[in-house]
């Protein structure tokens, strides 16, 4: 039984680490990073051990460092985890005690099987001159990046000193304090001194330029698309100001964005003072930008307040998203708002159908015990948890009540990790001392079924039905036109006003009533032009109705998608639902054994899970 995290090996509960500072050099012809981590450690109890975790790492040695020497320190790797990697266990000279402090350096070096790190070669970029790598811990992948405490109920500063080839450039999660020249090399450094958990250390390191956005915003990618990337994201200084505006303002100094290569396998990853974008956001017309409002939001609901250990990891997301819906409604409107509701409603019924409703895994708090974590992700943290706040929010008297209560929420938690009964606990005592009329309802709520049952939230949220109305009509009138084959009653002007949003919900209906025809599809697609849709989220939408009904006169089109980006979101509905197709099987395996070492190793791991490879 665990006591702190269950899907850490580290001894948590007797040691922790204030501050980290690595000393790395890239090594692009061996595909890893070698060096030194540097850790701070106090102690919580008295102990002779500092447990780490690790993965796939070449331990070198480690040392006890005092103000004047240093003394070499006996290491076991012996406790091996089949997911949980491999406990590095320092055997320290004479006991500590609960408040002393030490510090441990560690000598080590990464390898190509690092979950964390992908390694570009020169023509898998842009440029197709340079090489380029960057990093993705969350969920337990820092273990592979450095030895660590990689639970995210450890908070630590960090520095770093990056060693790397000219004329390349590293950036981290980090103000960057300056560099120098070193021969062939520059040497980057860095500083965060806002406490983080692990899965928030990142790097990056290729061709990279930047443009300015504003005096604390930029955007940084290869020079082949900075001026596209400028453009597309020109409005992050507004998104940012409007976070402000919702919860409070914004600790970190500096919000720039890195738009990475298309194997990146999120939409972004909320890494503080620079968010990891992908390229699949760069629609030409700014109507992605959603993405950016929830990772500015990360900024304090994941960053600031951190889940203690990932079965609560929809503290992260579940207010995430539902910061990013409350800025998403002062930028666009309430209906901008309410569409996203919806769309995120279908997206959890996706996940609970995918799982299965008795799954354990679509509880909001899941047990994770001997489970990996990216096993778990899904939209369930972020949707059902969503939706639990905006219940409260409706049940408590609307957002005069709530606004307040989220606000003091975040001021409290700011700087630690905590539990979904931490959160309840300040939720009841929020509103005991400043509504005390509402508690009535907070304790007829039925806290085992929206907390730890399996499935769909135990009771439904009322959306606002006008802004779908037109594309739920629309469908409905194809649906209805099937029944003839008469299609010449629609034209490209049907679709012309609506929003990406309510494009997807015009095709997430349709594909509700799947399979369709060959005929209306084929009539769906000459009207519309969606097989070569630059939206990527409208293509995705028109491929999973197509795959659905076993349309294959897209498979060239869904083969292009899947070519072209790794982003999770489309690649692995995509290659389920061509899997399934009778005719599909085969191609969905050729081509992701084609494809695998162009995704990024926690794609490739998930597909090969979802194909049966």
């Amino acid at each position: 039984m665990f006591e702190i995290d269950p899907n850490s090996q580290a001894n948590l509960s007797e040691i922790t680490t204030e501050h980290v500072h690595l000393d790395l050099a890239v090594d692009f012809a061996a595909n890893k990073l070698v060096g030194t981590a540097t850790h701070r450690l106090a102690a919580l109890a008295t102990t002779r051990e500092v447990v780490l975790d690790t993965a796939h790492l070449d331990i070198k040695g480690a040392r006890l460092l005092t103000a004047n020497s240093s003394q070499e320190l006996e290491i076991d790797t012996s406790t091996v985890h089949s997911i949980y990697g491999t406990a590095l266990c320092l055997s320290l000279p004479e006991p500590v005690s609960a408040g002393q402090k030490i510090s441990v350096a560690i000598d080590y070096e990464t390898s190509p099987d690092s979950g964390a790190i992908q390694f570009l070669t020169p023509e898998q970029t842009l440029g197709k001159n340079q090489p380029y790598l960057f990093t993705q811990c969350e969920e337990i992948h820092a273990r592979s990046l450095l030895p660590c405490q990689d639970s995210p109920s450890v908070k630590l500063s960090y520095s770093a000193d990056i060693r790397v080839p000219k004329p390349l450039t590293a950036l981290m999660s980090a103000i960057a304090t300056g560099s120098r020249d070193d021969g062939d090399s520059t040497v980057y450094s860095f500083e965060q001194k806002t406490t983080i958990p692990s899965y928030l250390i990142a790097l990056v390191v290729g061709n990279l330029v930047s443009a300015k956005i504003s005096d604390r915003c930029a955007v940084w990618s290869e020079p082949e698309n900075i001026d596209a990337c400028a453009w597309e994201f020109a409005e992050m200084e507004t998104i940012l100001q409007t976070a402000e505006e919702v919860i409070s303002p914004y600790l970190w100094g500096r919000y720039d964005l890195l738009v990475l290569p298309p194997s990146f396998p999120y939409g972004g990853m909320e890494n503080p003072c620079l968010t990891f974008v992908t390229p699949t956001l760069l629609a030409g017309d700014r109507s992605l930008t959603d993405v950016i409002a929830h990772e500015i939001a990360h900024s304090w609901s994941g960053n600031l307040v951190t889940a203690k250990n990932w079965e609560h990891f929809w503290l992260n997301e579940g207010w995430t998203t539902f910061f990013e819906r409350k800025i998403v409604g002062r930028l666009n409107g309430e209906d901008a708002r309410q569409l996203s509701c919806v769309i995120g409603e279908g997206d959890l019924l996706e996940s609970v159908e995918f799982y299965g409703k008795d799954s354990p895994l679509t509880a909001l708090v899941p047990q994770l015990d001997g489970v990996d974590p990216d096993d778990a992700y899904s939209t369930v943290p972020y949707d059902k948890g969503a939706h639990l706040l905006y219940y409260l929010e409706q049940l408590l008297g609307g957002p005069s009540v709530f606004e307040p209560y989220m606000r003091a929420y975040i001021q409290a938690f700011q700087g630690r990790s905590i539990s979904t009964f931490d959160w309840k606990s300040h939720l009841f005592d929020y509103f005991a001392e400043n509504e005390p009329a509402k508690m009535e309802l907070l304790n007829s709520m039925e806290w085992d079924k929206w907390l730890a049952e399996p499935g769909m939230p135990p009771i439904s949220n009322h959306y606002d039905e006008r802004p779908q109305k037109a594309c739920l009509d629309l469908a409905d009138r194809w649906l209805k036109a099937a029944r003839e084959s008469e299609y010449s009653q629609f034209s490209p002007a049907d679709i012309a006003a609506f929003s990406t949003m309510q494009r997807v919900i015009f095709l997430t209906r349709l594909a509700e009533a799947a399979p369709l025809q060959p005929d209306m599809l084929a009539a769906i697609d000459s009207t519309y032009a969606l097989t070569g849709y630059r939206n990527c989220e409208v293509r995705f939408s028109w491929l999973v109705l197509a795959l659905k009904s076993n349309y294959m006169a897209v498979t060239d089109a869904v083969v292009d998608m899947l070519s072209a980006q790794g982003r999770m979101k489309y690649t692995r509905p995509l290659y389920r639902l061509l899997h399934a197709c009778p005719d599909g099987r085969a191609l969905a395996e050729e081509t992701f054994l084609r494809l695998r070492s162009f995704y990024h190793p926690i794609c490739a791991r998930m597909v090969e899970k979802d194909l049966g490879l």
